[in-house]
């Protein structure tokens, strides 16, 4: 069998959170692409459907929408349970889901600082830990978080002390997780996307005019592709990634390099 042959997910069962739309969209539909049943997890019902259609239609694979809001552990077990019952298990999950607020700090509200903390960091624990406890229990399985380069470093010019925070303690949390499950067969990776164009990004008022800046600042002149982190998402998720655990693969065009 070949390397290729090797990496497809045949078989394999898993979902994305925040799979609605942009990254998330994107591995999702990589995943079905590659042999995978997907659960599209979202709270908004009615896109995470029309896209979970879309990647049946285009996969051939059972692919299902999941309302879920992945703050609340009642919400993220019922989750994960249905996910088992309906695709008959788990092999992997993305916790994707997350939020930016650009505010500066001393005009953030406290208000507005627990919901990014919330969103982007409580919701990852809970999600890896409640689809952690089944892997554990079913043999393994992998698990993927988005962190981001903004836990690697302060973006300019926009505000976003929170975000920041909350994507540094998404790598510590995926590093703890996956020394504390290396020998039991649970991989914990995370990914830290640089600047991404997507759809949202582009058509965010506030954020149109940072994006010439952004480029301006890159070394590729330029900003990624959902698309162009799907391939890592895919080896993360399958078999040929099992001595991978704890690491953090950045993914920004150079951005962080300097």
């Amino acid at each position: 069998m070949g390397i290729i042959e090797k990496m497809r997910l045949d078989g394999k069962k898993g979902f994305v959170t925040g799979g609605a739309r942009g990254i998330g969209k994107c591995t999702a539909t990589a995943f079905a692409e590659a042999g995978a049943d997907i659960a599209i997890v979202d709270l908004d019902i009615d896109e995470a459907t029309k896209t979970a259609n879309e990647i049946a239609k285009a996969t051939g694979r059972k692919v299902i929408a999941i309302k879920c809001d992945v703050t609340n552990e009642d919400d993220v077990k019922a989750m994960v349970d249905k996910v088992v019952a309906e695709l008959g298990g788990l092999n992997f999950c993305h916790a994707n889901a997350g939020i930016c607020i650009n505010a500066p700090a001393d005009e953030m509200t406290y208000a507005q600082w627990l919901k990014v903390i919330n969103v982007n960091l409580n919701s990852v624990f809970l999600t890896d830990t409640i689809a952690g406890k089944y892997m554990l229990a079913h043999g393994g399985g992998s698990i993927i978080n988005t962190a981001s380069m903004s836990a690697h470093i302060v973006n300019v010019p926009q505000p976003q002390c929170a975000y920041n925070a909350s994507k540094a303690g998404v790598i510590q949390l995926t590093k703890s997780l996956a020394v504390e499950w290396a020998k039991r067969g649970v991989r914990v990776n995370s990914i830290s996307p640089g600047y991404i164009a997507t759809d949202l990004i582009k058509a965010s008022e506030f954020l149109k005019p940072l994006i010439a800046k952004w480029e301006e600042l890159s070394p590729t002149g330029r900003l990624g592709t959902p698309e162009e982190l799907e391939s890592i998402c895919v080896y993360l998720a399958g078999d040929t990634s099992t001595f991978t655990t704890g690491a953090d693969f950045g993914l920004d065009g150079a951005f962080t390099c300097f």
